[in-house]
């Protein structure tokens, strides 16, 4: 498009407006009719950890999703010259799961708890067992239940729960909808209703009723949408709280509110069959499109769906780049106190080459990167770790490498069962922070998974312009052609990527790494147990 088209596009309404809540950062993305994105804004945000929970807090929610917004009404005003009123639709996206709830007057009644706490242990377990379907501690219905476990006054007075997206979405229309992607990390999904599992949902009422609570779950869940379909338009008051100029008009269409691994698998083209993809940065999940139902249940593996509907398996892990960012702050301070401050791009990007320098298993050095607990290798709690012999091979080549191994290692030991199950899998599609720097962490990747991993030209884009995608989806799509149909033909046409092969040498020293990973799994038993 060029300048002219896209200002026509601006004044016309013929734009869609991304924004997705990730964990350190929100990002919105306003993309034109030919899904390109026109312009961009973010605000840097982190989790708190208060009162044994990780939450954020709800203004910070509304600050930074009215910068974001700002910054990207400045941006075309900017460069196109025109003022941003009106767009084709408008969708959100956020992080996956927790808890928040509201009463009748629509007021939170507990601190939002995010995917990243592990204190749903009890509930998760007992919800697994009475359904025979895996509930993670991550989940809405982990956490629901847990506040009942412990007798929280708030419970019975709860109206509504939902998820971040969920809220956003909420408050900017009025309609408590939740897309099936993101619906499904709140409650077990029927792909074949496309709707809450009904006789799932009867045995959490009978809970319910020995509890003496006063409404049913299908009374307090959000109503599941699909992709494609409308989700409410943006109200006075909701044009007012995303945009507080008084400048954005009222009425834009909106699509359902998805979560992070929804709009993932969206911005990477892997909704349909034996394609997955793999998010990796704060925390790493990979979800695999499934040909047919695995053939029992594995605690570790998650059910959720694309947000078509169709059945996903997803391997979560709470950690990734947290510990490997930490260690390269260090190294930047290093460059500080030298006099030969570097800057980060350029320190994570030689850090990164680096480890394509070490030993194909990381010289025999070992890391836990646990900042949070690790529900795939059963800890509550986390304590970064890194250890080694007095014969590893200790050079910063190996460091490196060790780092960007241990970030996939709680990983590699979900994605097994899947391999145990002989699911197929053509290739893995990555974006996220982990890909950063062209070529090593897919390279490490590759090694990992054993399969080629893809990173598409667009990948940077990440979340916010999945959830574009989607609202473009819901305004484009012709009469009932599939989402994956529009990706394919009309978003990823002619889309070029970079695909790295896995080599014997690096699979076999990643998994001589795990072998030593999985060894070592006391190691840091005992720095939970007495690291205080």
């Amino acid at each position: 498009m060029n300048i002219k088209d896209i200002r026509s596009a601006v004044e016309n309404g013929e734009t869609v407006l991304g924004v997705e809540f990730g964990s350190t950062r929100i990002k919105a993305v306003l993309i034109g009719k030919d899904h390109t994105p026109l312009a961009s804004g973010s605000f840097d945000w982190e989790n708190r950890f208060e009162n044994g929970v990780w939450t954020y807090h709800l203004e910070d929610v509304w600050t930074g999703l009215q910068e974001s917004y700002r910054k990207v009404s400045a941006e075309v005003l900017e460069k196109y010259e025109t003022p941003l009123k009106t767009i084709g639709a408008i969708g959100f996206s956020g992080m996956m799961h927790g808890y928040l709830p509201f009463d009748k007057e629509g007021q939170p009644l507990a601190a939002f708890r995010t995917w990243r706490n592990t204190i749903t242990a009890q509930a998760a377990d007992k919800l697994t067992d009475l359904f025979q379907f895996t509930i993670p501690q991550r989940w809405s219905i982990a956490h629901l239940y847990q506040a009942i476990l412990n007798q929280e006054a708030h419970v019975k007075d709860i109206t509504h729960l939902t998820t971040l997206a969920g809220y956003v979405h909420w408050k900017l229309t009025g309609e408590k909808v939740m897309g099936i992607g993101e619906a499904s990390g709140m409650f077990p999904i029927d792909s074949r209703t496309n709707t809450y599992h009904a006789s799932m949902l009867a045995q959490f009422n009978d809970l319910l009723k020995q509890e003496n609570m006063p409404w049913k779950l299908q009374d307090i869940l959000p109503t599941v949408l699909v992709a494609g379909q409308a989700a409410g338009t943006l109200t006075a008051a909701g044009a007012k709280l995303l945009d507080p100029t008084g400048q954005l008009k009222a009425g834009i269409p909106l699509c359902p509110p998805e979560g992070d691994a929804g709009t993932g698998m969206v911005a990477t083209n892997s909704v349909g069959v034996r394609t997955g993809n793999v998010s990796a940065g704060t925390s790493v999940f990979a979800m695999i499109v499934l040909e047919k139902a695995l053939s029992k249940l594995y605690p570790e593996i998650d059910m959720v769906t694309t947000p078509a509907g169709m059945p996903v398996a997803m391997v979560h892990s709470n950690n990734c780049t947290s510990d490997l960012n930490a260690w390269v702050g260090l190294f930047h301070e290093f460059t500080v106190a030298l006099g030969a401050e570097v800057n980060q791009s350029r320190l994570f990007e030689t850090l990164y080459q680096q480890a394509l320098e070490g030993d194909p298993d990381g010289g025999g050095l070992l890391a836990y990167n646990y900042f949070s607990g690790e529900h795939l290798t059963h800890f509550a709690e986390g304590r970064p770790v890194f250890v080694r012999t007095p014969e590893s091979r200790f050079t910063l080549a190996n460091f490196m490498r060790t780092h960007l191994f241990s970030s996939l290692g709680a990983l590699k030991i979900g994605m097994a069962i899947l391999e145990q199950e002989q699911v197929k899998l053509d290739q893995l599609l990555g974006h996220g922070g982990f890909f950063k720097t062209k070529g090593v962490g897919q390279k490490i990747m590759a090694a990992a998974m054993n399969v080629p991993v893809t990173v598409m030209e667009s990948a940077g884009e990440g979340g916010a312009w999945g959830i574009a995608l989607l609202g473009a989806y819901m305004l484009y799509k012709t009469g009932s052609e599939a989402l994956d149909a529009y990706l394919t033909g009309k978003v990823f046409a002619g889309q070029k990527g970079l695909t790295i092969q896995p080599e014997q040498r690096d699979i076999d020293g990643f998994n001589a790494f795990m072998q030593r990973y999985k060894t070592g799994l006391p190691i840091e038993r005992a720095a939970v147990d007495f690291l205080k």
